[in-house]
């Protein structure tokens, strides 16, 4: 699957490559400030997964077929080793890409996410999409005001109509393929597994006010991913929106601890 991807830094100047992941029901466009800041370090470039954004969709949504679809991408642009930051599902992608590709993976920056399962978090915001007719709406204030019933949080409306596109004739339509991620939430929801664990330099990132990563995951954590690093900035889920000087400056000094310039 040929992915939709953005590019930030120069290929004449030496740096390196860092790729970057974005979370479920997030794009490419979600990252595009840090991405930009980041670009001025490494060539950077920010993709949008599969069913998300411009890239195509798929009736498949799994890990496996994400960090396929990773390699992919990587090997048509001659990116191995990469650095790689994935935020949430993106975080997860990068994790089995890791432990599929060791070799090819130079660093692993993950943020708010662990390898272990979770419960459907997300359940509220699917039915509150799947209830809208969105022919019926003339304007994103509308579609904000009748989100508002069961998406009481105005940072998580704006963040989900992100993803509100508009067609020739005015009306609306859904960038991600809304069908697809709901019929395969369980299998995003899923634990990552591996025997063989991945032997580089992985730093985790936890948003303090997030219950994503718990003491009780540090476990299997450092199972898959021996040389961990832990750190945690004063936020909810959404770290590096919320914190992106706190977020830029731990990935950099991280990237340089692991002498990858």
């Amino acid at each position: 699957m040929k992915l939709f991807h953005r590019e930030y830094g120069g290929e004449g100047n030496g740096q390196k490559a860092l790729t970057i992941l974005h979370g479920l029901l997030g794009s490419l466009d979600n990252w595009h400030t840090l991405s930009r800041r980041l670009g001025e370090q490494y060539r950077v470039f920010a993709l949008d997964q599969r069913n998300h954004g411009q890239s195509p969709y798929s009736d498949e949504m799994s890990y496996p077929a994400m960090a396929a679809d990773l390699a992919e991408f990587l090997d048509n642009h001659h990116l191995s080793p990469t650095a790689l930051v994935g935020h949430s599902m993106g975080g997860k992608t990068a994790m089995e890409y890791s432990l599929r590709y060791p070799s090819r993976t130079a660093a692993l920056v993950i943020v708010d996410i662990a390898p272990r399962s979770y419960p459907p978090y997300h359940e509220y915001i699917f039915e509150a999409l799947f209830s809208l007719d969105l022919t019926s709406f003339k304007s994103r204030t509308e579609i904000d005001q009748a989100l508002a019933g069961k998406i009481s949080g105005p940072a998580t409306r704006q963040f989900v109509m992100k993803n509100l596109k508009r067609n020739e004739d005015n009306s609306f339509r859904w960038k991600i393929h809304l069908e697809a991620l709901h019929k395969n939430i369980d299998e995003l929801n899923r634990e990552i597994v591996s025997e063989t664990p991945y032997p580089g330099p992985t730093l985790f990132i936890k948003g303090v006010r997030s219950d994503y990563i718990l003491e009780s995951d540090q476990a299997d954590i450092r199972r898959m991913f021996p040389k961990a690093v832990v750190k945690s900035l004063d936020t909810g889920h959404w770290v590096h929106a919320e914190s992106p000087d706190g977020f830029y400056s731990l990935v950099v000094d991280f990237l340089r601890q692991s002498h990858y310039y």
